[in-house]
């Protein structure tokens, strides 16, 4: 091979690593989770379905997955919450994660209603968290914060309002929101697990 030719090799194979080298450095997290943050977790004030307070303060530190539901709901709820007993399954040992499910319905599903969905599932409620509270918090946690469900669908009355998404929100240690995840599509449940796994052995609590 020519001179011109090995200068053109090299300039091919060092091309992507430069190109790697400089989203690293310019975008924060990608070296670390391979994506970066799309928002953040903003401070909030719910109840479990055992009835005890939980701040964001319960999630510093923790890699968690965010989720919503009704247990009323006879459409994508129960084919979403198995795949997400799925996740829980394969992750409840990791001591840094959670599932958060907050519910889109909190008139319906009062602590005691939640309380009763929880024992029909078996789960470990100190890894698998129900939330319910406020309405209108709970439907700005969705829209602002973990970003699952298009702010524009606000309506003027929080009682003419309803929430209803498929989509999962992964939040690390720092609590940035880092990817969302079509909950009925396997696939997308399959990778979820895999970048849990990548978040909780890279560390991302660096502040």
């Amino acid at each position: 091979m020519s001179r011109k030719g090995w200068l053109y090799t090299l300039f091919f194979v060092c091309l992507p690593l430069v190109f790697y080298a400089m989203l690293a450095i310019n975008i924060p997290g990608f070296s670390k989770g391979g994506f970066p943050p799309i928002s953040y977790i903003r401070p909030f004030r719910f109840t479990t379905q055992n009835g005890e307070p939980f701040t964001q303060e319960a999630v510093k530190g923790k890699v968690f997955v965010a989720t919503y539901f009704f247990t009323t709901c006879k459409g994508i709820c129960p084919r979403m919450n198995h795949n997400l007993k799925s996740v829980y399954d394969q992750l409840k040992d990791q001591p840094d994660f959670l599932l958060l499910t907050h519910t889109c319905d909190p008139e319906t599903d009062s602590v005691p209603q939640l309380k009763k969905y929880t024992d029909s599932l078996g789960i470990d409620t100190h890894k698998w968290i129900f939330l319910t509270g406020r309405k209108d918090s709970l439907y700005n946690m969705a829209r602002h914060s973990y970003t699952i469900d298009d702010p524009a669908n606000n309506v003027n009355s929080i009682e003419d309002d309803f929430l209803h998404t498929q989509f999962w929100a992964l939040v690390d240690a720092n609590g940035d929101v880092r990817k969302i995840y079509d909950g009925l599509d396997d696939r997308e449940v399959k990778a979820l697990v895999n970048d849990v796994r990548k978040l909780l052995k890279d560390g991302t609590n660096s502040k």
